[in-house]
Order: C-alpha cells, then structure tokens, then sequence
C-alpha cells in the first residue's frame, strides 16, 4: 500500500488540504537535487512530486522545461532519478510521487520500471501522454507494486470521459486549472471551481489542483474546493535563479523552504 491515502486520510481527519510540491530529478545536478527534497519535505510539503528529465515534454511550461535540460545535461536519466528517489526514502516517510513521460518507462520496460520504482521507495506516477483507454497494462502492473496510478483531469475533459478516468484512478486525481502548460499564472481560471466540483462528484478520491498556483492567496481561493494544491513552476524556478547565479545555494535554499512555507500557512489559514 503507497502512502499517500494515509497521508490523505489524515489531513482529512485535521481538517487540513495538502501541499504538493513538484521538484525535477537532477536539477541542477543529483546532489542538489537530494537537497532541494529535502528541503521541501522539512519546509511542510505532504506529497513531493520527482520530475524525470525528458526531452520532449508535453505538459511542461518553460520553466520545467529549462529544468529538464539542465538535468538531462547533468546526465540525470531514469536510472539516475530513482536512485535519487531511494536516497530520498531513507530520509524521508512522506509519498514520493514520480511525474514522468511514457518514452523514458519504455526505455526500461514498463515491469521493470515499476519494480525498480516500488523498490527505491516511490508511492506513484503521474504520467501526462498516457491516455486513460491505453493504460491498463501500466494500471495492472503499478497495483501489482503497490504504486498508485495518479490521472490527470482537464477543464476540457467531458463528463463521460473524466467518469471513465476517475473509475480507474487510485491516489488521488490531478485536476489541472488551465487547458495550457504548467507555469505561474497572475489567476486562477474562473473555470477551475466547476471542474474541482465536477470531479469531487465523480469520486471518493481526493482531488488536487496544479498548473498555475504559485502564491499564497491562490492557495487560500482553491484550497476551499479541493484536498490539496500542486506547485511546481514557482519553486522550480529558484532553481534557475540559482543557476544564472542571480542567487547562491543557501539563498536558493532558504527561499524555497520560505516559498513552502507560506503556502503551507495559507492552507492552513483558508
């Protein structure tokens, strides 16, 4: 069993909404990377989501998708990234969560993968170019691991296709706010709260929202509509801050655990 139904069923129980924060594996380098997740999960993230480099990215934003490359010229591969994931595990008891392409789980096979990934400590993926009518080989093989299959749900998504969706998913479901790529955005889309209703109606599993939150006050407005948010591009892009030496590794660091933070206090304020 993964751990993020427990990680949800608790922050129900408090009352709470769970922070979900996205890193990329290897960014800037392995060793960093192993920092930066540490310091989120010390900062208040209940759930940290571990990018794996690729270089064709569907649903990545410019900034996720500068943090690929740099890692993917850091030689961060898959390999790379769950033995980042299993140095993470021995520290660490939050999920960890890996958001990753279909290309670089073929380049392993699909078995193989999920064994490896269920091995360095991982709880479950989140796979954007997997259609929901294709994915049942990697459905069964991730159950049979213990890891959760974690779907994604658009504002575009019809009725009969997010029901289709959401009756195959198990950890929680990934709603995202924009019909666009990840990256901070100045609002929310008014279409988000209709969405977050409609898919609450469709399951008992908690639903998150992710692209485009990035402050604390968009935290606070979603936070009343769903079991947790997703941030990814915000603190994604401290990183390469860093990297264009705009800021040092303990500025890059001390920012990001205050970015986390704050949005931990606003969800517990909303």
């Amino acid at each position: 069993m993964s751990r993020i139904g427990p990680m949800f069923s608790e922050k129900r129980i408090r009352g709470e909404k769970a922070l979900i924060t996205y890193t990329m594996g290897g960014d800037p380098d392995l060793s960093l990377s192993l920092e930066i997740i540490k310091t989120l999960a010390a900062s208040g993230a209940d759930l940290i989501e571990v990018g794996l480099p690729f270089s064709d990215p569907l649903a990545d934003g410019p900034v996720i998708q500068k943090a690929g490359q740099r890692a993917l010229a850091a030689d961060s591969g898959p390999e790379e990234v769950l033995a980042l994931i299993a140095a993470a595990r021995k520290d660490l008891s939050l999920p960890l969560v890996i958001m990753s392409y279909l290309n670089p789980i073929f380049q392993i096979g699909i078995d193989e993968f999920l064994r490896r990934a269920a091995g360095a400590g991982a709880d479950g993926l989140i796979i954007p170019d997997l259609p929901a009518e294709e994915g049942e080989e990697i459905r069964a093989a991730a159950a049979g691991y213990g890891l959760d299959l974690i779907p994604l749900v658009a504002p575009t998504t019809g009725q009969k296709r997010l029901e289709k969706i959401v009756s195959q998913a198990s950890g929680f479901i990934y709603c995202v706010s924009v019909t666009g790529v990840t990256g901070a955005r100045d609002n929310l889309p008014v279409e988000v709260i209709p969405l977050l209703e409609r898919v609450q109606a469709a399951t008992k599993l908690p639903v998150c929202l992710g692209f485009g939150i990035s402050t604390p006050e968009q935290a606070m407005l979603a936070a009343p509509h769903c079991d947790g948010i997703i941030v990814g591009s915000a603190l994604v892009a401290l990183v390469e801050e860093y990297t264009r030496n705009k800021i040092n590794k303990q500025e890059m660091l001390k920012l990001m655990a205050e970015r986390v933070a704050a949005l931990k206090l606003a969800l517990r304020e909303s």
